[in-house]
Formats: structure tokens, C-alpha cells, sequence
């Protein structure tokens, strides 16, 4: 058999003559394309609007906080000892009965101006009495004429018990040491009451704090169809104090006046009961002084600072500044038409005072029941709570 020398037909792929017949033709370079830039999206106007006024807003906040803890920290040194402000926010819970009541003694005095005759004698002597519990309380004012007796001093008029407790330097476990520590004593011996704080007073704070607030309104209520007028005080005072009766806005200088007036001079009228209208008063500036004081003065560095500077300048006090919170909280919580004005010439419509004649011939208050029983007192105070 013959050997086929001729070599296999190779397959040929189908249009192979189109492949080798046409010409190459190299593909043209597409055009080039122009680079892309990255987008940049653009806030609208009122975006960068609602921005700028936040970053303003932002920017006031951490002025008036750095300017208001300034303010605090300068009082604070001279009330509590301590310039350190933060540390009031590491609050601690007020002292106060079982039943959740906190007794503060409110004390003023003149030891501010040193020209007053019996400057360190305390005519203004005032419970404060709040209950967190019901959001109510009381303000008990104390005569300064109550003849009571003063440990190892004797029987005294109370306004005199500061007084002795600072000559004597009077000292006892758990009470302020001299003037303060035997009046708190005295008084709560005296009433059979629980206080917890004090606050010492100089009356030159009323006018400040009342400035800084840009005044506030009493109403007065006399008997006297002309109102009340008090001509013992000089012009470097403001002069006589004169009020018709109705409400008026008054300045600090005239609430002042107001709550030292008790109509003793020749000419007065309107204080027909002397030392109690004019603790009623007393009473009516402090409320109306509370009434003002709001969450909003933080935002008021200008008017706290004020206040704050009138306080460490002119108020001495045992409650500490981890307490300041509280009871700014407590103070604030209690509505002035909760907070009953109270004084022993008028609890419940009853009169637990007479007068009486000291053995110095000098003219005082003592108990209907008898001289040093005040057992009915004692009694008509507890019913208030």
C-alpha cells in the first residue's frame, strides 16, 4: 500500500480570506477627556445662616457661665472660705426635721454703720420656715423687745442675746461660735424649734439687693387714711420715708427705710402697733425681694454680680456651699401665697404677747400666759407647721 506523502488541508476559519486580504487598520486613539473635577456640594445661604447665629449663641452661653461663676467665686470667698466655684455643684442634702422642714434664723443688724447707736444689737429677728414636702413654710418674725433669759447673761431683751455671745465668746458643741451660737440658742430654747442655718444680716444689703434688681413692689396697708411717714431718718438716708397707702415699685434706699421705720419719732403716723408693723414689713420686702429672685438671673451676669458682691460683702452664714443649690431650690419651690407671715401678736387671730415693765424700768414683751411660759407659744408655732 502506497504512503500518502501529501500533507493534511489545514482547516481554514471561515472569512479567512477577508482576514488576509484586507489591510490592517490600527484603531484611532479616542479624544482625550477632560479631568473631572471633584464636586464641592455649597450649603445654602440659610444654612450658613442658622450656623453663624448658633456659633454666636454658643459663643454668648460660655461668656455669660465663665462670667457668672467669676461673680459667684468672689462671693463665695468671703461666705464660704472657699473661691473654688465648682465645688457648689457637688451638692449635699439640707439639714431639716423628719418630716423634711428646714428652719432658717434670719438675723439683721447695723454693724455696717458704725455711727448707729447699738449697731450690734439684732432688731431683726426672723424664722424662716419651709417645708419641701407640700412646697409651703411659714416667716415667723421675733420681737426684739421679747424679754427672755440669755444663759449666763440673765433676763434680757432678746435683740441683746448677739450682743452677749460676742462678749462672752460663747462656745457649745454643734452651735456657731459667740453672738450667733447663744441668739440661736435663745431662740430655739425660747420657741422649742429646730434651726438649722442662720444667716446674719447687715442692713445695708437690703438697698443693694434690691438696686441690683431694679427695685420691687410693696403694698401698703395702713390704718391711717394717709398712709405711713417715719421722719427719723437723716438725708444722707433718702430723708423721711413717706408712702401712701396702695402698691408702689421702691428703690433699695426706700426699702430700707421700710424695714427700719416703726413710727418712734413725733410726727409719724401709719405704725400704729410700733415694732410689729414694722417686722410686718419686714416681711413684705423679703417676700417681694424672693419673689424676683429666678432661674433667670443666670442669664444675667450683670445683675447676679451685684447680688452676689452685695452677699459676700454683707451676710455671714453657716450653710456651706455644697448646700446653695438646695436650697436656692427649696426657696424657690415654696410660692409666695404658700409662705404665711406669722407674729406672736397674730397666730391664728390670737395675740400671745403683753407688755411688761423690766425691772430697769424699760418697756417690754413677754407672754400672756406669764413672764418666761411660753408653753401656748411653743404650742400655736408647732400648729404652723
Amino acid at each position: 500500500m502506497r504512503k500518502d506523502t501529501q500533507k493534511a488541508a489545514v482547516p481554514q476559519p471561515k472569512n479567512f480570506h477577508a482576514l488576509t486580504t484586507t489591510s490592517y487598520q490600527p484603531s484611532k486613539p479616542e479624544p482625550p477627556q477632560p479631568e473631572r473635577q471633584p464636586s464641592i456640594r455649597r450649603r445654602s445661604p440659610w444654612k450658613k445662616m442658622i450656623l453663624l447665629v448658633l456659633a454666636i449663641i454658643l459663643a454668648l452661653l460660655v461668656t455669660i457661665v465663665v462670667w457668672d461663676i467669676r461673680n459667684f467665686s468672689v462671693a463665695s470667698k468671703k461666705l464660704f472660705g472657699t473661691d473654688n466655684a465648682w465645688e457648689v455643684f457637688r451638692t449635699t442634702e439640707l439639714q431639716s426635721t423628719p418630716g423634711g422642714r428646714t428652719n432658717i434664723l434670719l438675723v439683721g443688724y447695723s454693724a455696717d454703720d458704725p455711727g448707729h447707736a447699738g449697731a450690734t444689737l439684732t432688731d431683726s429677728i426672723l424664722i424662716l420656715s419651709l417645708d419641701k414636702t407640700d412646697q409651703s413654710g411659714y416667716m415667723l418674725s421675733v420681737p426684739r423687745d421679747l424679754y427672755v433669759n440669755i444663759p449666763d447673761y440673765g433676763a434680757a431683751k432678746i435683740n441683746e442675746a448677739y450682743q452677749a455671745g460676742e462678749y462672752m465668746k460663747f462656745r457649745e458643741t454643734g452651735r456657731p461660735r459667740g453672738g450667733m451660737g447663744l441668739l440661736q440658742k435663745v431662740v430655739g430654747d425660747t420657741f422649742d424649734i429646730e434651726l438649722h442655718y442662720y444667716a446674719l444680716i447687715n442692713y445695708t444689703s437690703v438697698k443693694e439687693v434690691v438696686d441690683a434688681l431694679g427695685g420691687i413692689d410693696v403694698t401698703i396697708k395702713s390704718d391711717d387714711e394717709r398712709g405711713i411717714y417715719d421722719p427719723n431718718f437723716p438725708k444722707a438716708q433718702g430723708g423721711p420715708l413717706r408712702l401712701t397707702n396702695g402698691t408702689h415699685s421702691i428703690d433699695g434706699q426706700t426699702a430700707l427705710r421700710l424695714t427700719r421705720a416703726r413710727g418712734a419719732t413725733y410726727g409719724s403716723y401709719g405704725f400704729p402697733r410700733s415694732d410689729f408693723n414694722r417686722t410686718q414689713n419686714q416681711q413684705q420686702v423679703f417676700s417681694a425681694i424672693k419673689h424676683k429672685l429666678d432661674w433667670k438671673l443666670v442669664l444675667d451676669p450683670r445683675t447676679n454680680g451685684e447680688i452676689f458682691a452685695a452677699a459676700g460683702a454683707n451676710i455671714k452664714t453657716d450653710l456651706a456651699i455644697s448646700e446653695v443649690i438646695p436650697f436656692y431650690r427649696l426657696l424657690t419651690s415654696v410660692p409666695n401665697g404658700n409662705l404665711k407671715p406669722v407674729t406672736l401678736s397674730d397666730i391664728g387671730g390670737k395675740n400671745f404677747l403683753v407688755g411688761y415693765t423690766t425691772p430697769s424700768a424699760q418697756s417690754a414683751l413677754i407672754p400672756a400666759a406669764g413672764i418666761d411660759d411660753y408653753t401656748d407659744i411653743q404650742a400655736a408655732i408647732k400648729r404652723l407647721q
